[in-house]
């Protein structure tokens, strides 16, 4: 049997749940309602068992697992709409979780995924990317914290009502500012990824807790501004974060395109990992992948590749940081958070 897995970022939510949603809410953030970016049939999505993503229950097999399960709420979902959006999507993933109970635990709280993971099951994890709607309704953090909501972004890549991604320059809004008082008053984690340079710079100004970048690399091995950099890297850091390794071809290798995104090799991948354990992160690194959500190499493919991924990383780095990596740091970090 594998290690344990704590993932802290996939897109599966959104991508078995997206045939379930109001035709007015699919048409609204995809092309001719179809999942953005994908020509095939949503309701080929519909199952987490069986289905065509990289994450199902049958690809992570015996595995012990805990994922967090994002709901991305999409840019072009009008604010007004996009808490009905969050809604129907983790309404969705509860619902396979139950289907599924088994194999699967709804997690409500941190104190859930350690014995889920004992008993060799798939802890699944709630979680936001762009949780706009925060920005109408503040309230929803306690909420939806209530519910099993254990960490949440403030924003994608535009310019949003909390906070902005790389597409500008935009700051926090006097609303994102509020938000991220009122999500660590209510003890919902802080994800950093995707914001800019200037709203993690903001963030730094105004956190009194530790926070997360749950699927970003390293800026300095490959040069994307959705990556850290050393300094954001160290901060994180310094306040007792966590950082997840993100599959993303093109966020791990300067040379990566659309076209040659599965040749990206595991030593470019481990040089990610090398760079921020030369900064002190041996307990910071954890896993981000990003799956159901972006293109990654051919030795990454889907959940079935982890037992051989984690034998390539005892080989390189040793079992202590495999551990760690793949599931150690990001289970101390939810537990003490």
């Amino acid at each position: 049997m594998a290690y344990p897995v704590f993932d802290l970022h996939c897109d599966t939510a959104d991508r078995i749940g997206w045939a379930t949603l109001d035709l007015d809410l699919r048409f609204t953030a995809g092309t001719d309602g179809y999942f953005p970016g994908d020509e095939t049939h949503p309701q080929d999505f519909d199952l987490i068992e069986g289905n065509a993503c990289a994450i199902s229950l049958a690809k992570i097999g015996n595995t012990p697992w805990a994922q967090c399960f994002a709901t991305f709420v999409p840019d072009e979902i009008p604010t007004a709409h996009a808490a009905r959006f969050q809604a129907q999507i983790m309404a969705h993933m509860s619902g396979q979780a139950m289907l599924n109970h088994d194999r699967m635990v709804n997690v409500r709280s941190a104190a859930d995924i350690r014995p889920a993971l004992k008993d060799g099951k798939v802890a699944c994890i709630h979680t936001i990317e762009n949780a706009t709607f925060f920005a109408e309704d503040p309230a929803l953090i306690e909420v939806l914290k209530s519910l099993g909501v254990l960490m949440s972004s403030l924003s994608w890549n535009a310019q949003g009502p909390l906070a902005s991604g790389h597409d500008t320059h935009a700051g926090l809004t006097a609303a994102g500012i509020e938000a991220l008082t009122q999500m660590e008053h209510a003890g919902m984690i802080l994800d950093v990824s995707h914001l800019n340079d200037e709203c993690f710079d903001e963030v730094v100004a105004h956190a009194t807790r530790p926070f997360v970048a749950s699927h970003s690399n390293s800026r300095a091995v490959c040069g994307v501004k959705r990556n850290l950099t050393d300094d954001q890297f160290r901060t994180i850091r310094d306040m007792g974060g966590i950082v997840g390794l993100n599959y993303c071809s093109e966020f791990l290798s300067n040379d990566a395109t659309d076209k040659t995104t599965a040749d990206v090799t595991f030593d470019q991948l481990a040089a990610h990992i090398e760079h921020w354990l030369d900064l002190g992160g041996e307990d910071v690194i954890a896993l981000g992948g990003d799956w159901d959500g972006a293109k990654v190499p051919a030795f990454l493919s889907d959940a079935s590749k982890m037992p051989e991924f984690q034998n390539m990383l005892s080989k390189h780095f040793g079992k202590t940081v495999m551990q760690k990596l793949c599931s150690d740091n990001a289970l101390a970090f939810f537990e003490r958070y």
